[in-house]
């Protein structure tokens, strides 16, 4: 293990004695337990331990970088933004809002999660964190305009390791809408990120996850969010083109009428692998979780979709739902999926389903009636299955935008 990883502790500057004591606790763990690999039921289908060695002789941590790229802002729409290179927090502009209503600052420390299991890559994320962005939404403030998160990487990145952490808290009535757009080189590294949201009572919070460039960059993120009363979580997933990408996401409903929604729709190259973990706690009456993964998979790519939904006892009236689709479009792609139920109410409303197949020939064979050629037949087919995710996002400058994000990784752009 020590061979693949040479890590140091003194690459990582700006941290009191305190700190340096727990970071080199934390990676003598991770070190200690290594990657994780498919004798873990969560990493059944993701072996990151034999993915790593296969594809890089050694790991190091670096800070040192320079980012001379002039930035690419979106023009679609108005937007605010927060820059990060490398993962860490370098600028941020909150032109469009009312600045003593929205907390940006750089997150230097990051606090513990509670986990049901131990996650190596949690030791290892706060042993080399370098450090992320901290977002607050005071009370009763609803952003006038999305926070566009640019998240840019330098070209110096292989066989190196970023690792960083972020918050984000909605106080009671906010409402924010936060894209990640990620925009990557050509360098091949491995991402360990940690993020908890918090979204208190009638706060709505809406999540776009988009990978603008294809890359051969590695990823893992792990989402941890509770949920006050009546609060609205919706988390889109457009990330396309990565080499590798596992999200885990484990939103704890823990008041009334709160209600989450996962949706996922990617579009799979060549020897891509990208998997979707979840869990939904519902714990409490009448809340509302709603999941819709959708592959389409070609090129020896790879999807895996696990969702669990689990319901407390006292979670009376939950309603829930979750289902993964995916279009092989050749014998040579894999979708694997594994949806669960683990109730303990009696008066509710919970189902899961999976489907996989092929594109509908009836379908194509109308269409190319109609005079399309045959790849722009299968393409329009895919288009209308990936762009069902966005069928109730109201915004109408961002939705045509996320559209075309889609049609874009379609074509391979």
């Amino acid at each position: 293990m020590e061979q693949l990883f040479n890590f140091s502790l003194d690459k990582i500057s700006n941290f009191s004695e305190k700190d340096s004591l727990e970071r080199k606790k934390n990676l003598k763990l991770f070190l200690d337990s290594g990657l994780p690999n498919k004798k873990d039921e969560d990493w059944k289908f993701t072996d990151l331990n034999l993915i790593i060695k296969k594809n890089f002789k050694h790991i190091s941590n670096n800070q040192e970088f320079t980012f001379e790229k002039e930035a690419e802002f979106i023009k679609d729409f108005e937007h605010n933004y927060i820059i990060l290179v490398n993962g860490a927090f370098k600028l941020s502009d909150m032109s469009f809002e009312e600045t003593e209503k929205v907390k940006i600052d750089n997150l230097n420390s990051f606090e513990e999660f509670n986990y049901q299991s131990i996650n190596n890559l949690h030791s290892l994320n706060k042993a080399l964190s370098v450090g992320g962005f901290n977002l607050e939404i005071k009370e009763n403030y609803k952003c006038k305009k999305p926070i566009v998160i640019y998240n840019y990487f330098t070209s110096n990145l292989d066989n190196k390791i970023i690792n960083n952490s972020n918050k984000i808290k909605l106080h009671q009535n906010s409402e924010l809408t936060l894209i990640e757009y990620n925009i990557c080189g050509n360098s091949k590294f491995l991402k360990n990120t940690f993020e908890k949201i918090e979204i208190e009572r009638d706060a709505v919070f809406k999540n776009i996850s988009i990978q603008k460039t294809k890359t051969n960059g590695f990823f893992y993120k792990n989402i941890k969010g509770n949920q006050g009363y009546n609060s609205s979580y919706q988390n889109y997933l457009v990330t396309s083109g990565l080499k590798l990408n596992k999200i885990e996401i484990d939103m704890d409903l823990e008041k009334e009428n709160s209600n989450c929604f996962i949706l996922s729709g990617l579009c799979l190259g060549e020897k891509e692998h990208q998997e979707i973990k979840t869990r939904i706690n519902h714990l409490a009456p009448n809340c509302k979780s709603y999941q819709k993964i959708k592959n389409v998979l070609e090129n020896n790519s790879k999807g895996i979709y696990q969702g669990k939904i689990f319901v407390k006892d006292i979670a009376q009236k939950t309603d829930a739902y979750q289902l993964s689709k995916a279009l092989i479009l050749d014998d040579k792609a894999e979708f694997n999926a594994k949806p669960e139920l683990e109730i303990y109410a009696d008066d509710v409303k919970c189902s899961h389903g999976s489907t996989s197949g092929s594109i509908d020939k009836d379908a194509i064979h109308y269409l190319m009636t109609r005079g399309l050629e045959l790849s722009k037949a299968k393409k329009l087919l895919i288009k209308g299955f990936l762009n069902e995710i966005f069928e109730n996002l109201s915004n109408k400058k961002m939705k045509p935008f996320l559209e075309n994000i889609i049609e874009e990784q379609i074509n391979g752009v």
